[in-house]
């Protein structure tokens, strides 16, 4: 049975949208996932499921949405997509400092054209497939470069999270 990854949008950030994680694994079951673990409290969640992938993310925005009151985006990787991710890493020499955003489509080369790499120097990023991956050499807190940005000008959803996140969620999925 095939091992996924669900990234959460905007949920517990900030104090907002509070979304216990205590709460969402016994919910997710419900839907029929099994073996649902939490990750943090920044919405990320590995499981195994039956349900085809292409059905899965708009299963768990439905449910969650249902049971909780709130609209979330899901972005959904396999360990196997997870793993690629990882390895295509063009930034690995500084991993503390290197987020990914997933996305839930590939952008357009247009919209990626549209891309501004001196918007924030000396942040950097690399889109590549469904993921951008950023390199804030001064941290995340002071960048432009945040998912609202991809967002805006790629015409995606977008959800980030660190490098350690990242890594620990395929541990997870493994």
């Amino acid at each position: 049975m095939p091992i996924y990854i669900a990234l959460l949008r905007g949920v517990n950030v900030g104090g907002a949208r509070k979304l216990p994680m205590k709460e969402l694994a016994p919910a997710l079951e419900e839907l029929g996932l099994e073996d649902v673990v939490t990750y943090i409290q920044s919405g990320n969640v590995v499981f195994r499921s039956r349900t085809a992938k292409a059905k899965l993310a708009t299963q768990l925005e439905q449910g969650i949405a249902k049971r909780f009151g709130l609209e979330v985006t899901v972005m959904l990787r396999t360990a196997a997509e997870l793993a690629e991710v990882i390895d295509a890493n063009p930034f690995e020499g500084d991993v503390a400092n290197v987020h990914v955003a997933f996305l839930d489509r590939r952008p357009p080369k247009a919209a990626i054209a549209k891309l501004d790499p001196d918007r924030s120097p000396p942040d950097e990023f690399a889109v590549v497939d469904t993921e951008v991956y950023l390199h804030f050499p001064n941290g995340y807190g002071r960048t432009k470069l945040g998912a609202d940005y991809f967002e805006r000008v790629l015409a995606v959803r977008a959800t980030a999270r660190n490098w350690r996140t990242v890594t620990k969620l395929l541990e997870l999925a493994t």
